[in-house]
């Protein structure tokens, strides 16, 4: 029981990690004038890709792992440390997001773009064998609320957190990559 409990909090936390992208996004994002309703559909669709990413990254994880075994291992908490050190990098770059209203195409694209990052923690995470309904359900519930709180708080707040809450989400994958290649 103890063991599922761990891996329930560490799942949290590695969802609150990859959302926090979501987050600094949705920030920007929250600045424009958004009514609530879209707030909502922005959310749900990101996390519906917070679901998607992962699960297609686990499938492929779990046949890497049955292929490639301890090669996979490696791989896997590799991928974590470049992932964590790539948004910890794009953190500080200082680029001018496109201002637009999230609708058809334009917020799939949207949703893609900061969900593509859970693939690659969900390939982790088959390569080592997380049981896959915790996993989906962490990572769609965390990132549609962090996306609902980006933006909801984007409405309240200039973009001072953005930044820092990306790095955040970074360090926090990067410590994760460390953990599993130190197991």
């Amino acid at each position: 029981m103890s063991e599922i409990i761990g891996e329930m909090i560490t799942l949290m936390i590695m969802a609150f990690a990859l959302g926090m992208d979501a987050f600094s996004v949705g920030l920007g994002m929250g600045m424009i004038p958004i009514r609530l309703k879209q707030i909502l559909k922005i959310g749900i669709t990101i996390g519906c890709f917070h679901v998607l990413m992962p699960m297609l990254g686990m499938v492929a994880g779990r046949f890497l792992s049955k292929q490639f075994g301890e090669v996979a291992a490696l791989l896997g908490g590799g991928l974590l440390l470049l992932l964590g050190v790539q948004m910890i990098l794009s953190s500080f770059k200082k680029e001018e997001e496109s201002r637009f209203t999230p609708v058809g195409l334009g917020l799939l694209l949207f949703a893609l773009g900061v969900s593509i990052d859970s693939f690659s923690v969900g390939l982790t995470l088959g390569i080592y064998g997380a049981k896959t309904v915790l996993v989906l359900v962490c990572f769609g519930l965390g990132a549609c609320i962090l996306t609902w709180l980006g933006l909801l708080l984007g409405r309240k707040v200039q973009g001072w957190l953005g930044t820092y809450s990306e790095a955040l989400g970074g360090g926090i994958l990067l410590a994760f990559g460390i953990k599993l290649l130190l197991l």
